[in-house]
């Protein structure tokens, strides 16, 4: 079932979530401390375990529910498989969620350019996953042009720049306060001119006003179908990992203001939160694509359930 990553893809994801591993094992460990076999109580020290993992509540129960269906038909199940039985149990909620398991930074054949729309608060790792994602799509032999369409910031377009120029891909841009539609449709026609391959848009950070945003990112899809009748393919939500049920919260605002249709986890690295990711690919139902398990550049990887959920809960 394993085995979707090269060795050192996998290496670099075990111990991105380290912090998180420890945590969960360590929680696991003590709600199964002298009981050989899982009972109600066990069940019930689990499910604080997960909760308190940031899971989320309701994911949480369904992963309950689930292990009580199995408990019910193995009487003896015993508290050494535990760790097993929550790998194909999340694993399988997650299929549930349509959680695509992509493998490379592909693209469809029929999208050209592919246009990622970026949103997310500020602070999150935005332009920093979009200066990875430029290089990962780059290494992988795309033409891509990056738009700077976050205007509000003159530090957002500076970093977008720095970044541009890492990646070795161009940057379209305008001064701060432009119009960020303008930045957006400018930075589309530039790519069909020079047939590049993807897209990437940087927008605004604020969640102030839900109003304004939902205006702002409307107006930004708009200008964009002017020249791409289907344009964006992708609005990417970036969150960070390590804020834990705010990330949750985040995502239910973005989801609310605009069709999120993928989501970035950041920081993983960094945090004990990483249960996080179970949680929102649950509630949300929008695939979580790139996970961030590091600094460099590389360290942007894609999502795979089956790598995640091994490298979560497996003993070694």
């Amino acid at each position: 079932m394993f085995g979707f990553f090269s060795k050192d893809k996998k290496e670099k994801l075990d111990k991105g979530l380290e912090k998180t591993k420890q945590s969960v094992f360590s929680k696991i460990s003590k709600a199964v401390v002298g009981k050989s076999r899982v009972d109600d109580e066990v069940l019930d020290k689990l499910e604080e375990v997960l909760v308190t993992s940031d899971v989320g509540v309701n994911t949480t129960l369904k992963i309950i529910e689930r292990i009580e269906e199995r408990v019910a038909r193995d009487k003896y199940l015993g508290t050494s498989e535990l760790n097993q039985i929550l790998k194909e149990e999340i694993a399988a909620l997650l299929q549930e969620n349509n959680v695509k398991d992509n493998v490379d930074f592909s693209l469809p054949a029929d999208k050209k350019p592919y246009v990622i729309m970026v949103v997310g608060v500020n602070g999150v790792g935005k332009t920093t996953t979009i200066g990875k994602l430029a290089s990962q799509y780059k290494k992988a032999g795309k033409s891509v042009i990056l738009g700077a369409a976050d205007t509000f910031r003159a530090a957002a377009i500076e970093q977008i720049e720095i970044w541009s120029q890492r990646a070795g891909v161009p940057l379209v841009k305008q001064s701060m306060g432009s119009d960020p539609a303008s930045v957006a449709y400018d930075t589309l026609n530039s790519a069909i001119k020079s047939d590049a391959d993807v897209v990437i848009i940087d927008t605004a950070g604020r969640l102030h006003n839900k109003v304004n945003l939902m205006n702002e990112l409307s107006k930004v899809k708009r200008v964009m179908q002017k020249l791409i009748a289907d344009a964006p393919h992708e609005i990417l939500l970036i969150l960070d990992a390590s804020t834990g049920q705010n990330a949750i919260e985040q995502a239910r605002q973005f989801t609310a203001a605009t069709e999120v249709n993928a989501i970035a986890l950041t920081k993983l690295d960094g945090t004990a939160k990483g249960g996080v990711v179970l949680g929102i690919s649950d509630q949300f139902k929008i695939p979580v694509k790139y996970i961030g398990v590091g600094e460099k550049i590389e360290d942007l990887q894609i999502f795979n359930r089956f790598e995640f959920v091994d490298s979560l809960f497996s003993n070694s």
